[in-house]
């Protein structure tokens, strides 16, 4: 029989000690290569993953659900590699209750004008005019030639943004600001009237082309409802709203079916468009950036719109901070809807950082 030395007896059991003390708490599983999934059509069925499994700190995640409701929240999604981590609802909302996009909304918009130009019934680089014809504005006829379907996609269409209501679409609201493509500015109007292009282009309404492209062929519910200053907000449960979101993670594709084939326009839509914000795609919001610009303002400030977030986020943004972030390096996706939550800032407000704070304590990404 082999003689067993203390010492090395006492050694192997101090070994042991350690590694069962470092093993009571679980590693973090890696699930970023994981391959997502996609909640069924026509169902209310939506798979769902664990806090524990994912290495989540889940006292924090707990912490999380009072803040949000002080913040006027009504509902909250995280979804993990496509499958629901959280999904909090507040007050008497459910997950049935419909709730205004308000701009967020606008990343939809941009998202649809692609596929339009994979039909072949649009090119952004086209002129507007050349759908809304002629005198659309109160431009010359030469200023109003300069500008694009691409310069309503990224927001140098070069109008007036500081008229007495930027949310008008008739042409003597529509004013002179700048030529085409040297200057940015979030101007409610120019966009908004993409949706007379889609529909010009199409020869369908814009909620019909819509539902076809998009609503119906991802299981989304939810309409768009023109308001009074001829706006159009989408209206949608918090699920609906993950569903695109979803898509967007997944770069235009839901499951086996592609929604949006052209890769070129999806990469185009969120990275940065233009050289005047750098934080902006095609209606989209671009995290990560050297410097950003915001809504009613021409100043350029230093850093990435939401410094808390993970660098490659790029977000759905909409009044009273409606929320659809995307997070491909993570495989996340994250819905807010809600009353505004305070923030001073229209897109990466204080609230926005706050929320991310508090996340990256959760996540630890």
């Amino acid at each position: 029989m082999k003689k067993i030395y203390p010492c090395l007896f006492v050694l192997i059991s101090f070994t042991l000690l350690l590694s069962c003390k470092k093993s009571s708490t679980p590693a973090p599983v890696v699930t970023s290569n994981q391959p997502l999934y996609f909640p069924p059509l026509g169902s209310n069925t939506w798979a769902t993953t664990t806090v524990a499994s994912l290495g989540w700190n889940e006292t924090n995640l707990n912490n999380l659900y009072p803040y949000l409701q002080s913040k006027g929240t009504k509902a909250f999604i995280i979804l993990k590699n496509g499958k629901i981590v959280t999904e909090k609802y507040f007050g008497t909302f459910t997950t049935d209750s419909l709730w205004y996009w308000a701009s967020a909304g606008k990343t939809m918009t941009g998202f649809l004008v692609g596929i339009a130009q994979q039909e072949g019934l649009v090119n952004i680089d086209d002129r507007t005019s050349k759908y809304l014809g002629t005198g659309w504005t109160s431009e010359t006829l030469t200023q109003e030639n300069l500008i694009t379907i691409k310069n309503q996609l990224t927001m140098t269409t070069g109008l007036d943004d500081g008229v007495t209501d930027p949310d008008c679409t008739l042409p003597g609201c529509l004013v002179f600001k700048a030529n085409a493509g040297t200057r940015w500015a979030y101007h409610n109007a120019a966009y908004t009237l993409l949706d007379a292009v889609v529909e010009k282009a199409t020869g369908l309404s814009y909620n019909t082309y819509f539902q076809q492209k998009i609503r119906n062929r991802i299981g989304m519910t939810g309409t768009w409802v023109k308001t009074p200053n001829s706006n159009n907000i989408f209206y949608s449960n918090a699920r609906s709203m993950a569903r695109f979101g979803l898509l967007m993670l997944n770069k235009g594709k839901w499951d086996a079916t592609t929604i949006l084939t052209d890769t070129n326009y999806f990469k185009s839509q969120v990275n940065t468009s233009q050289s005047l914000n750098l934080s902006y795609g095609y209606l989209t919001w671009l995290n990560g950036k050297s410097s950003n610009m915001l809504p009613q303002s021409q100043i350029v400030f230093p850093g990435s719109i939401i410094p808390n977030a993970p660098a490659d986020l790029y977000a759905a943004l909409g009044k009273n901070d409606q929320k659809i972030y995307v997070v491909p390096s993570q495989n996340l996706v994250i819905i807010r809807m809600g009353n505004t939550a305070g923030g001073v800032k229209p897109a990466g407000s204080d609230f926005d950082n706050e929320l991310w704070g508090k996340l990256k304590a959760i996540i630890n990404y």
